[in-house]
């Protein structure tokens, strides 16, 4: 079995500047660089035939290269307690449309629609209870922002889970045309 995600990965400048802004909250599992990624679509785990047919359907998807910009911090929560620190992507347009298609492809060989609502992010931390509170790392959220840079192509990611977290693996990248 294989633990399959579909991703964007920003190139190294916007990831360093990413890097740049993780701390301010206490107990915060930050993201490492190989870890750096905006997720399309979590596909779970998937035998080794149908992610033959997961890399059929993704080389399938026909759309556009475009820009894209990291645009403000935020904070994902359950019942109130913070789960996971993020930065925001503008414009989130291109992004909604390349998840449809990678949803519609995805559907196609047979694996279920995400019934989460899509929120275009790159996770910088993930949080516990134990962890700090996060006041001063939002502060910052009204002046981060990056440069635009463009999105080529996307991914075809194995994830690993470790005792130090997990560890992603590129697979396949699919580029945009």
């Amino acid at each position: 079995m294989h633990r399959l995600f579909v991703a964007i990965r920003p190139p190294s400048n916007i990831r360093d500047a990413l890097l740049d802004l993780m701390g301010g909250i206490s107990g915060a599992r930050w993201q490492d660089d190989d870890q750096l990624h905006l997720t399309l679509r979590f596909l779970g785990e998937v035998d080794r035939h149908q992610a033959e047919d997961v890399h059929a359907a993704l080389g399938s998807i026909h759309h556009p290269p475009f820009g894209l910009a990291v645009s403000g911090l935020g904070v994902f929560d359950k019942r109130g307690v913070p789960t996971t620190a993020w930065a925001g992507v503008a414009p989130p347009e291109p992004v909604h449309t390349l998840h449809k298609k990678v949803d519609q492809a995805m559907a196609r060989v047979g694996i279920e629609p995400d019934r989460r609502a899509f929120h275009p992010h790159i996770t910088l931390a993930r949080l516990g209870r134990s962890s700090g509170r996060t006041d001063g790392f939002l502060a910052r959220s009204g002046t981060v922002s990056s440069e635009v840079f463009r999105v080529g192509a996307f991914g075809l990611y194995e994830s690993r889970l470790t005792p130090d977290g997990a560890v992603y693996t590129k697979l396949e990248t699919y580029p945009l045309a």
